[in-house]
């Protein structure tokens, strides 16, 4: 009898604990039901430059550890660590990274090299790899000033990279070719917002290829229109402005970047002043 009346007890026990459950347990109504997210096979292939649209602004310090694999080429920082072989990363603009690091994992933007560590991101871990490298600050090369000895060249007797600097800061006009500044900024910092890229103290190498490119009018991106932008630009370009560009591009650089980091650095140690020769007289004085 005791067993029964302490198994009823539990069994009222159990009806109220599925009482107040089922009170506190809200179950939507079809018409509330949650938004569906993307199935992970979904997303899996959804074209990586799309997938961008669905993230957040990149995590520096979570692009910092996804961005080890980037080091041997372009540096820790972002700088590269051979000039002639790899562009710089640092201080570019977040937006315009991640773009890149889509193109390449979906083909559109063709390199061996580089898709294969595209591959292995997601969209997320594109935005926070830029961040980091955006967070960076990136230095100067030196631009070529010798004198153009050509007397077939429009530009004999200047040096090499003023002719880049005038289409850089003033563009031709007659030609319909737009002052580069206009979209990159007076030192190259490029536009963020609009994804323009940073193009100052960029390896000139690098940047003559990227104009040819363009001047080219050839694309395998199948959204042209920013690819569209500069290949207008860059169709009346000379072979000689184009390295001109490049050179005066390489040593572009904002001085204030280079007064802060002289300002930030330390003081140089000097040795320990003499300590004044004792005044026997003075010493020999009573005190005050």
């Amino acid at each position: 009898m005791r067993n029964a009346r302490l198994i009823g007890i539990a069994g009222l026990a159990a009806l109220a604990a599925t009482v107040v459950l089922a009170q506190t347990t809200v179950n939507p109504l079809p018409e509330d039901q949650p938004a569906q997210t993307t199935p992970i096979d979904a997303a899996a292939t959804m074209d990586p430059v799309e997938a961008l649209a669905s993230t957040h602004w990149g995590d520096p310090q979570a692009g910092a550890i996804k961005a080890g694999a980037c080091a041997a080429c372009h540096g820790l920082d972002g700088n590269s660590v051979d000039p002639t072989l790899y562009p710089n990363l640092a201080g570019q603009g977040e937006r315009y990274i991640a773009r890149q690091l889509a193109l390449f994992k979906s083909g559109q933007r063709v390199n061996a090299i580089m898709k294969p560590f595209a591959d292995t991101l997601s969209a997320q871990d594109m935005r926070d790899v830029a961040a980091y490298f955006t967070s960076k600050r990136s230095g100067a090369g030196s631009a070529d000033d010798t004198v153009i000895a050509d007397a077939n060249s429009p530009y004999n007797g200047m040096k090499f990279y003023e002719p880049g600097q005038h289409l850089y800061q003033s563009g031709d006009a007659s030609r319909g070719i737009p002052a580069c500044f206009a979209c990159h900024g007076p030192t190259g910092t490029g536009n963020p917002g609009a994804s323009y890229p940073q193009i100052g103290g960029q390896q000139s190498w690098y940047v003559a290829r990227r104009l040819q490119e363009y001047r080219s009018g050839e694309t395998t991106e199948v959204n042209r229109n920013h690819f569209n932008i500069m290949a207008k630009v860059a169709k009346n370009l000379t072979d000689e402005e184009i390295a001109s560009l490049a050179s005066y591009l390489q040593g572009l650089h904002n001085r204030a970047d280079e007064t802060a980091a002289t300002e930030a650095a330390p003081a140089p140690a000097s040795a320990p002043a003499e300590a004044p020769a004792a005044n026997p007289a003075s010493e020999a004085a009573p005190s005050p």
